[in-house]
């Protein structure tokens, strides 16, 4: 049976356990942003990254796929889907969405689910799909960022979606180390011969949507130019970043302290690295 959302990851899903490792920098601001919860709900947990593990976790994972490759030390993911989630109101301390919420088939069901079941922080991280051309990468396949710029949801439009009365949305950009662990595209934004590796691009699922010969033209361009130094001339720079602002970013939805006077969204950009937007 064909998973869920946009991509068959019964089909595609194969080898993320090995590419798509948390990355300890990132899985800390998650952390951190999840609190004192102690038991925390994981919706598209897929393979199990950036899942807690000092904390009681309910997964959830439509993807049969998915769930057979999540680590025999983590718990054993539920069938279901983030629209009708099989929890009661309000029982749990926390949740989590780590590059998934663009799967879910009615964006807007599955975030009512998630503040019916949860009393604590939702953190949800993802792309934001205008900024996607930041990456280098548009220069070689602008057909693919175009396909995942569809994909993603509005920022604004998510954040106002989790603030509903008494909440309040936060949203960040998470800066990506240049030695990311968790193979995304934008993780290889200082190593780009990366792409030219086996089971890279298969473990992201973006390429999906573009035809085969569109992803053998950027291996064979992007190939091209390491060779001539092109690359290098052009964006040779991004092998000297720490870290890349690119499209990742980080949406908290908190409760509002008891007599806390609603304030307006702040004009913070969501372009300035690091800048915070809140809706309340």
């Amino acid at each position: 049976m064909q998973s869920p959302g946009d991509v068959d990851y019964e089909r595609s899903g194969h080898g993320y356990s090995t590419h798509r490792r948390a990355d300890p920098r990132i899985a800390s601001l998650i952390q951190s942003a999840l609190g004192p919860a102690r038991v925390v709900l994981n919706v598209g947990a897929g393979a199990g990254s950036y899942e807690p593990q000092d904390r009681y976790v309910i997964a959830i994972e439509p993807s049969a796929t998915m769930r057979r490759q999540r680590p025999a030390w983590l718990p054993p993911a539920i069938d279901a889907r983030a629209e009708q989630l099989p929890l009661d109101d309000q029982s749990v301390d926390a949740s989590m969405v780590t590059l998934s919420v663009h799967q879910w088939h009615d964006r807007a069901a599955g975030l009512r689910e998630l503040l019916r079941v949860t009393r604590g922080p939702i953190v949800i991280m993802t792309f934001e799909g205008e900024a996607l051309d930041r990456f280098w990468i548009a220069h070689y396949a602008p057909d693919m960022i175009e396909h995942e710029r569809r994909r993603y949801p509005p920022i604004p439009e998510l954040a106002r979606l989790l603030s509903p009365p008494g909440r309040r949305a936060t949203v960040r950009t998470v800066p990506i180390p240049a030695d990311c662990t968790d193979g995304f595209t934008e993780a290889y934004f200082a190593r780009p011969e990366r792409f030219l590796e086996p089971g890279v691009t298969t473990a992201q699922s973006v390429w999906t949507f573009v035809p085969p010969e569109s992803l053998e033209r950027f291996r064979a361009r992007l190939a091209g130019d390491l060779a001539s130094g092109a690359w290098d001339a052009q964006f040779g720079d991004h092998r000297r970043m720490a870290t890349f602002d690119g499209a990742l970013r980080l949406v908290v939805s908190e409760l509002v302290p008891a007599g806390t006077i609603a304030s307006e969204p702040s004009t913070s950009s969501l372009d300035d690295p690091g800048a915070a937007h809140h809706l309340s």
